[in-house]
């Protein structure tokens, strides 16, 4: 298995402060979304990072390649409304987990 990181770019520096009623409701789906994962052992971490410069989003996933790291953000709300762009990044084979 493989380890990769995302990091989710907000549209605005300010985003958490100043999200609008319909972006929030996708960023509450977006959380339902990635805790669902994280139950079935996909993502290993997620949540905002804080960021003097702004808040931006990450998870640490673990698949078995890029592609299927990439397939996760097929049916992720905050990607399918264009809300931020997500990165990935795969992580080093001395990557080491909590057991």
């Amino acid at each position: 298995m493989m380890r990769f990181l995302l990091r989710l770019v907000s549209p605005r520096p300010t985003f958490p402060m100043d999200m609008t009623d319909s972006e929030r409701r996708v960023m509450q789906e977006h959380v339902v979304y990635w805790t669902a994962l994280r139950d079935k052992g996909i993502a290993i971490v997620f949540g905002p990072v804080l960021d003097p410069k702004g808040v931006w989003g990450v998870a640490v996933v673990e698949t078995s390649d890029e592609a299927n790291a990439r397939a996760l953000l097929v049916n992720d709300p905050v990607e399918k409304a264009g809300l931020g762009r997500i990165e990935i990044y795969p992580m080093g084979p001395g990557t080491i987990v909590r057991k």
